[in-house]
């Protein structure tokens, strides 16, 4: 079957968040199975270095009509990776940018024109690069590939019969625009409508991918769930509850050839669950780049690597934090993102030098470093739909607490002491005394070594390859295509 996927991100092209690693490992994996896939993404300024110059142009020209003018895009061919075909649509004075989707004071003001553009400039590659079965589209960024499908192209012999999967990786995220968007994206004002694509006078993109959409999926069963009630659902759960039939939830994969302590050039020290004798080099490379070395050998490392942001359980973490630096933990901390959060844990870290540090930026491989050298990672979101960091730290022996919230309550088991089974410690209730009581349980764990050398184990034997996750999407493919046949 060719699948076509259609993502405003994917690694290592270009990258804000777990969309993109999504995107980066998904194809290859579907191509594995025998699946042709090609895969369809802006060409921002970050794809550059990616390309060999001078570039190949798989389509010199095509014209992308608005209300009163015309833009012109290229297609670039981007070559095979790992058995996928990667194509960028070459817009520069929409695309060429150092930022994705804004800036620190804002989203950029034409966005609707830019995932607009490439929505269409999607399809209308494929007529002359080849027409999928089924597009994959991800977000609400991709998500007027089906509105335009089954509006503006609901006539054209060529792309008529091709089915749509829409994938919600984050309901938090719609894509708001002023009504005037319909009529300069050229659609029909019909489908402006509370039954489409209007949502309180806004045109919202997402919601028209999830009306016109053959079937939904999101990235874990919980969050499938979750969305359909008001308070997950971001003001979407009437009309996701009326697509319930068509959603799937679908746990997302996690790519062990980059993220498995055995093999990780990030790392000071290799180790696995055979021999763990690596693991301690790894924490004192990690204290190291905090400037922590005065922490004990037997105190337990606290890492975080997030979006600082409320959504991800910070406002927890910012009124719990004077009764934690009381406790016998080290703290670190890697991240950007709301000027709050940033603030709070620079003071939070200038108030307790030697056992909080933060470093207020993204680094790859200094993710890669606080997974492995870290105790315990904390991931206490409000809400998650999926979540990657608490999988690639039951690899890496860092036994994560966690929200029981979307992905996090579907990857993390509780630790049972009678039973010894289990891989992390969860709270219920979003409140400041939860996330505490589920840190001091680990805490008390952590003193008995052999409980937590077994819970560690217990992690580091799950396994959330894409593999399974693979065969799960191309069943909904076939179902789609069953469905457009």
């Amino acid at each position: 079957m060719h699948i076509a996927f259609a993502a405003s991100e994917c690694v290592p092209f270009a990258k804000t968040g777990g969309l993109a690693d999504v995107v980066g490992a998904l194809p290859p994996e579907l191509a594995r199975l025998g699946h042709q896939v090609t895969v369809y993404l802006p060409l921002y300024a970050s794809v550059h270095p990616y390309l060999i110059s001078p570039w190949k142009y798989a389509v010199r020209s095509i014209t992308i009509p608005f209300e009163s003018y015309n833009r012109f895009v290229g297609i670039v061919d981007g070559g095979q990776r790992n058995g996928v075909q990667y194509y960028f649509i070459d817009c520069p004075e929409l695309f060429d940018r150092k930022e994705l989707y804004g800036t620190k004071t804002g989203d950029y003001p034409d966005n609707a024109e830019r995932f607009g553009l490439y929505c269409r400039a999607v399809l209308e590659a494929t007529k002359q690069l080849g027409v999928p079965q089924v597009f994959h589209v991800h977000d609400w960024q991709a998500a007027l590939i089906p509105v335009f499908l089954r509006t503006v192209y609901y006539l054209d012999p060529v792309l008529g019969n091709a089915g749509v999967v829409l994938t919600i990786h984050n309901a938090g995220y719609q894509g708001l625009f002023p009504p005037i968007t319909t009529q300069r994206l050229l659609f029909p004002w019909e489908i402006f409508t509370m039954d489409r694509v209007e949502q309180y006078d806004n045109f919202n993109f997402l919601k028209g991918g999830v009306v016109y959409s053959d079937m939904l999926t999101t990235v874990s069963r919980k969050y499938a769930q979750e969305i359909q009630t008001p308070e997950f659902g971001e003001k979407l759960d009437d009309v996701l509850r009326k697509r319930a039939g068509d959603l799937r939830g679908i746990l997302n994969g996690v790519d062990y050839s980059r993220w498995d302590p055995a093999t990780d050039g990030n790392l000071a020290a290799h180790y696995s669950a055979d021999n763990l004798a690596g693991k301690a080099g790894c924490r004192t490379d990690l204290l190291h780049a905090f400037g922590l070395e005065t922490v004990k050998e037997f105190t337990p490392v606290i890492g975080i690597v997030s979006r600082f942001a409320t959504q991800k359980g910070f406002d927890l973490v910012e009124k719990i934090a004077p009764q934690l630096v009381e406790r016998d933990v080290a703290v670190v901390a890697l991240g950007t993102g709301e000027p709050n959060y940033e603030s709070f844990f620079r003071e939070w870290a200038f108030r307790h030098p030697g056992q909080v540090a933060v470093q207020i930026r993204y680094d790859d491989a200094l993710a890669h470093k606080i997974e492995a050298g870290s105790d315990i990672f904390l991931m206490p979101s409000r809400y998650e739909p999926c979540g990657l960091n608490q999988i690639y730290s039951l690899k890496y022996g860092a036994v994560p607490v966690v929200r029981a919230t979307g992905g996090l309550d579907d990857t993390i088991e509780e630790w049972n002491a009678e039973k010894g089974t289990g891989t992390g410690f969860k709270f219920e209730d979003y409140t400041p005394e939860g996330l505490l009581t589920a840190i001091d349980h680990a805490l008390a764990v952590y003193e008995d070594k052999k409980s937590w050398k077994k819970l560690m184990l217990n992690g580091m034997a799950r396994n959330y390859s894409w593999e399974q996750p693979a065969r799960e999407y191309a069943e909904v493919y076939e179902e789609v295509a069953r469905r457009r046949a």
